[in-house]
């Protein structure tokens, strides 16, 4: 693939949301496979693991603010796992209409069977890149993580919501 001029518009490849999206595509097709082949789980749910491996328990609304997903994907993943015998919901006895989500023993097993082959394929990964711009590539994904956020929060108000739920979206004059 010829490289080209970070910025530039002269095509998908200059831009760097695409370029990214493809690297996370493209190597993320091995964790799927891995995932959803050998251990029954999409990687949503693998994700769901590994935040619910940070913590004891955790909200669903907190497991959806960490995962960046809305409440209704993030309840059935929960559901999901809670099926596959991975997850246990806690409802709280101060307040049964909130509840906590935590692994099972059989979910923190699968946790730690899947990561160290994902943290494997992460540093085949990372093996394209010497030790100093791998430290410089995760210092330029911090910085430009918060430019990101800093972004949403700026353009929140200038875009209509996506209706992806409904299988389209919002379009005005086009």
């Amino acid at each position: 693939m010829p490289h080209t001029r970070p910025g530039s518009l002269d095509g998908m490849e200059g831009l760097l949301l695409y370029r990214m999206g493809r690297v996370s595509l493209t190597a993320g097709r091995l964790v799927v496979r891995m995932c959803e082949g050998r251990y029954g789980i999409t990687r949503r749910e693998w994700h769901f693991l590994g935040q619910l491996a940070l913590q004891d328990r955790l909200a669903p609304s907190e497991l959806a603010q960490r995962s960046h997903l809305d409440k209704a994907r993030t309840s059935r993943a929960i559901t999901s796992l809670v099926n596959k015998g991975l997850v246990q919901r806690h409802v709280k006895a101060s307040d049964r209409r909130q509840a906590e989500v935590a692994l099972t023993e059989a979910g923190r097993s699968l946790y730690e069977s899947l990561m160290p082959q994902v943290r494997s394929l992460n540093q085949e990964l990372l093996g394209a890149l010497s030790d100093a711009e791998a430290s410089l590539l995760y210092g330029m994904l911090d910085r430009l993580q918060r430019r990101s956020e800093l972004m949403v929060d700026e353009h929140r108000a200038e875009w209509p919501k996506a209706m992806r739920h409904k299988g389209r979206t919002r379009r005005s004059g086009i």
